[in-house]
C-alpha cells in the first residue's frame, strides 16, 4: 500500500496538528487555559532582566511597531497584551514563546500529556519505516511542537519526525509559506504530500506544488473541498495520487 506515495514520487509527508493528529479540543480545551491561567504567574517569578522576559518583551515591541511606533513595554502592559492575545487567538510569536516555555513545565511536571489519534504512532512508524521523511507545520511554535510529540499519550514520537516548521516560514494560508518549506527540504514541491483540516491551507499547499490530502476527524462533517479526503492515517496509504496542479518546480 506504501508504495502509492513513492510511486507518485512523493518523500515527503507533512502534517498538521490540530484536527490532523491531535485532537482540536486539547489545543483550546486544555493548552490554552493552563497557559492563561499561569501567565502572570510565570512573569511574577522572574525579573525583568530575565534573558527570556526581555526576549518576549521584545518580541511584541517588533509586533507592536509593525504598525508604526510603540513605546517600551512594561511587564504588566505585556503581561495584559498578551491575555488579550490569547482570548483573541492571535499568532503572536512572543505569545507562542512564552505559551511554549510554561508548557514545558507543564509537560515536565506531568500536568500535560498530549492526545493523538491512534491512527497516528502506526502510520509514522509505518512512513518512516517504508523510507519517507515526517515533518509538521503547525502554528504553534516549533518548541510547542516538540513538546507536544515527545509528551503524547502514546509516548515519545519525535524519533519519526525529522523537521517542524512554525509561522517563522510564513502563514500557513499562503502559497509562499509551502515552497519555503519545500526548498528547505531541497525538494520539489511535488515530492511532498501536506496533510490538514483546514481547506485554505491545503489550497495554499496545493498552489505551491505540493500533494494535498484532507483530514476529517469523525464526527466532524465532511466539507466540499477539492483535496482528497481521510478520515484516518491508514487511508492515506490507498490514496492514488494524481499529478500536482502547476506550480511545482
Amino acid at each position: 500500500m506504501i508504495s502509492r506515495l513513492r510511486a507518485a514520487g512523493i518523500e515527503v509527508v507533512l502534517l498538521d496538528i490540530e484536527g490532523t493528529t491531535t485532537p482540536i479540543a486539547f489545543v483550546h480545551e486544555v493548552l490554552f487555559p493552563y497557559s492563561r491561567e499561569r501567565l502572570a504567574a510565570w512573569f511574577a517569578a522572574r525579573s525583568a532582566a530575565d534573558p527570556q522576559v526581555r526576549e518576549i518583551l521584545q518580541a511584541l515591541q517588533r509586533e507592536a511597531q509593525g504598525s508604526g511606533s510603540a513605546p517600551p513595554l512594561t511587564v504588566d502592559a505585556a503581561v495584559a497584551r498578551l491575555l488579550d492575545y490569547i482570548a483573541a487567538d492571535r499568532k503572536s510569536p512572543a505569545l507562542k514563546l512564552v505559551q511554549g516555555l510554561i508548557w514545558e513545565s507543564g509537560y515536565a511536571s506531568g500536568d500535560l500529556r498530549s492526545p493523538v489519534y491512534d491512527d497516528v504512532p502506526p502510520a509514522l512508524a509505518r512512513w518512516t519505516g517504508a523510507g519517507l521523511g515526517v515533518g509538521i507545520y503547525s502554528s504553534g511554535s516549533v518548541l510547542a511542537q516538540k513538546l507536544l510529540f515527545r509528551h503524547s499519550t502514546a509516548g515519545d514520537l519525535t524519533p519519526w519526525l525529522r523537521w517542524h516548521f512554525d509561522t517563522a516560514v510564513g502563514a500557513k494560508i499562503e502559497r509562499a509559506s509551502y515552497a519555503r518549506i519545500a526548498e528547505a527540504l531541497r525538494l520539489v514541491p511535488a515530492a511532498v504530500v501536506f496533510v490538514s483540516d483546514v481547506v485554505r491551507e491545503l489550497d495554499a499547499a496545493r498552489d505551491a506544488g505540493m500533494h494535498a490530502i484532507l483530514c476529517v476527524r469523525p464526527p466532524a462533517a465532511v466539507p466540499a473541498a477539492s483535496s482528497p479526503i481521510v478520515q484516518s492515517f491508514d487511508e492515506i496509504d490507498r490514496l492514488t495520487f494524481a499529478s500536482p496542479s502547476a506550480g511545482s518546480r
